[in-house]
């Protein structure tokens, strides 16, 4: 059996580390040859995270096809998101929950997509349909990216089953309590102060064809929305930087406080009234808005800026 990589999207984020790790250690225990690979530098809490369960961060790759002819995708599908030549690489196996955009193969493959809060909480079922036991470090990292999907079970694309899901890992896992080590880990991805401007709007960033129009969407959390808004105007420079770079017409930066599951957008590029219709509610003058219980770019962000741009 040839060689596979299996990875999560571009600027990676927890689940897309985590789900990889999952996927390759489930793969090879059903007879694959599979490797974890990552797409990007991990972010702070993902460093965490590894960190705490003393496992080692996957290698970054920019290119499969050097490696490889057959690769696998978590938590993406869509092509902008994924490695630099998926076009010369054939997609064995998806396992996704996000909205399935702009995907086509030429030959038929495995694909499975839930609308579960977390890629994880799929692979967790994955495992129990398998009756692969999943190890306690493992169990801890799922766990963990549960947590950061779904901001400790209060996002609004949070089931049941992503609940029960995480009540189990962490059972397996080495968490004695589960709130606290959830804090604690969503903490240690809020710290900005020393990030560069770049490294804010792009360290969770995701790029969508929405219409006629290439648009970046940016996340980055946070315990003080004031840790951005201080620092709007340097960060719309940036925003504007990439657009230019990266023909981009549209560029939203979602900052959203973890504690209280609150948001910020700051808007940069064209149309914006796009972005009003979608939230019915108007820009200030520094292009920027109150989202008071937007914490989801793919439930709250994507689909209603999506219905309107199509």
């Amino acid at each position: 059996m040839t060689k596979e990589l299996v990875f999560g999207h571009k600027v990676p984020d927890t689940d897309a580390i985590v789900a990889a790790k999952a996927y390759a250690y489930l793969q090879n225990k059903k007879g694959y040859d599979v490797e974890a690979v990552a797409l990007g530098e991990m972010n702070d809490e993902t460093k965490f995270v590894l960190d705490y369960f003393n496992e080692k961060a996957p290698r970054i790759v920019e290119t499969g096809s050097n490696e490889v002819n057959q690769v696998m995708l978590v938590d993406h599908n869509e092509p902008q998101q994924s490695i630099s030549d998926i076009d010369k690489l054939e997609v064995t196996h998806v396992v996704d929950h996000h909205r399935i955009s702009n995907f086509d193969t030429s030959v038929p493959l495995f694909y499975l997509a839930k609308p579960y809060g977390c890629t994880s909480t799929i692979l967790y079922e994955e495992f129990n349909r398998f009756g692969i036991e999943i190890p306690a470090e493992l169990a801890g990292m799922m766990a963990s990216a549960i947590i950061s999907d779904t901001l400790l079970l209060k996002s609004p694309t949070t089931t049941k089953y992503d609940e029960d899901a995480l009540n189990e890992l962490v059972k397996i896992s080495k968490i004695d309590d589960l709130q606290e080590y959830g804090i604690q880990m969503l903490k240690a991805g809020t710290n900005v102060e020393s990030k560069s401007d770049s490294d804010i709007i792009l360290g969770d960033a995701k790029s969508f064809n929405l219409g006629s129009k290439k648009v970046t969407i940016g996340q980055v959390n946070v315990v003080d929305l004031t840790d951005i808004t201080k620092r709007a105007n340097d960060l719309k420079v940036a925003m504007k930087s990439d657009n230019d770079k990266n023909s981009s017409d549209l560029f939203l930066l979602i900052a959203t406080n973890v504690l209280d599951s609150d948001s910020k957008l700051i808007v940069v590029g064209e149309p914006k009234e796009s972005v009003e219709k979608a939230f019915n509610k108007s820009l200030d003058e520094n292009d920027m808005m109150d989202l008071p219980g937007v914490v989801s770019r793919k439930k709250q962000v994507v689909p209603p800026l999506t219905d309107i741009m199509n």
